[in-house]
């Protein structure tokens, strides 16, 4: 079926008076992953302003953890591919940790495990995913357009001013949405920034008698359309490599491709590990209530999960042919990072199962 998937993905769609002509492959990683990208500024501005991300003591281990699962893998796919066509931005696909599924792997083999597990890996993974958004904006955005910008920030002023004023109607917040996502596209920034800067916008404090914030309710609502719909279809398209021995065989020769994989797999577990690991042992933190230093380690090698934003860093980095090879290796890498990550954790599990009994 790959002729029919191939035209699906590469039919137009598009309307000259928005200066809009995507494929439907195009559409699904500008426009769906807008939605994924709300919802993931809803969850950050929820940690900053309410979790784990509210008070500097209770931050410094997850955004240095998330740092350091950010620069390891990025300098270890830089050393790999170093001279090889393409590196030039290729070294920021291993970047990303995928938070639905390494939180995914942790809800299935992980119930044993502390809860403050889940925290320290949400966290961790929610600055991840700032520190991908900034390496988009600044890496991969095109020549600005002053104009279409200026629309887009009036259009996010607006929006929370709204906010401010307690305005709660889809009659007014669906079409700014739409004017922020169209202008973002047409100013030459990835429009998936739009999603996120509305995110953060969104209030999560409920006022006294309410009974829950915007943030919440969209929070609520628009997650199981992310993770049902969105991020599916965004997969369908954008991880549509050839399975083949050619392809298979290249990856594990092609630099990019290694450096992606070993950037995942290793880099990840050694930057969030090592960091934490650092700064607990100078004081600088804490170790979560009832966390080992060996659960810190399984949880750290979930990190290595690099799938959503890591498929898109691939198709903005590369062309479509070094794409599929990139693409390729960090669907390998995501499976191996699970299935490892799942083994420790089912290790640990049994061993907090075993101090529970005694």
């Amino acid at each position: 079926m790959s002729d029919a998937y191939l035209s699906v993905r590469d039919a137009h769609v598009g309307t000259d008076f928005l200066n809009l002509d995507l494929t439907i492959g195009h559409w699904a990683q500008e426009g769906l992953l807008a939605v994924f990208f709300f919802v993931a500024g809803l969850e950050l501005k929820r940690e900053i302003v309410l979790g784990e991300l509210s008070t500097a003591k209770q931050a410094v281990l997850p955004v240095a953890a998330a740092i350091g699962g950010v620069v390891v893998p990025i300098a270890i796919c830089l050393a790999i591919g170093w001279g090889t066509p393409g590196i030039e931005k290729a070294w920021a696909i291993p970047a990303a940790t995928d938070i639905a599924f390494a939180l995914g792997v942790l809800a299935l083999v992980g119930s044993r495990i502390p809860s403050s597990a889940r925290v320290f890996l949400l966290a961790l993974a929610v600055v991840d995913d700032l520190i991908a958004i900034a390496i988009i904006a600044v890496v991969f955005s095109e020549s600005l357009n002053l104009g279409a910008l200026a629309i887009g920030a009036a259009a996010m002023v607006l929006y929370w001013y709204c906010q401010r004023r307690r305005i709660t109607s889809y009659f007014v917040y669906v079409p700014l949405a739409i004017v922020t996502w169209v202008a973002v596209y047409n100013a030459g920034i990835h429009a998936t920034i739009a999603g996120v800067a509305l995110g953060l916008l969104t209030r999560v404090r409920a006022d006294p008698g309410e009974e829950c914030a915007p943030g919440a309710r969209l929070e609520h609502r628009l997650q199981p359309i992310s993770a049902a719909v969105c991020v599916p279809l965004f997969a369908l398209f954008a991880a549509g490599v050839p399975v083949s021995g050619s392809v298979i065989g290249t990856m594990f020769t092609d630099r990019i491709a290694i450096g992606i994989m070993v950037g995942l797999v290793i880099g990840k577990t050694i930057g969030i590990f090592g960091t934490s690991w650092i700064i607990i042992q100078l004081k600088i933190a804490a170790k979560p209530a009832g966390f080992f230093t060996r659960d810190l380690l399984a949880v750290a090698i979930l990190g290595g999960i690099g799938f959503t934003v890591s498929l898109l860093i691939a198709d903005l980095a590369l062309d479509p042919a070094e794409a599929e090879l990139a693409k390729a290796a960090v669907l390998i890498s995501s499976m191996v990072a699970s299935l490892l990550g799942a083994a420790a954790l089912i290790r640990r599990g049994r061993v907090h199962s075993r101090l529970l009994d005694d």
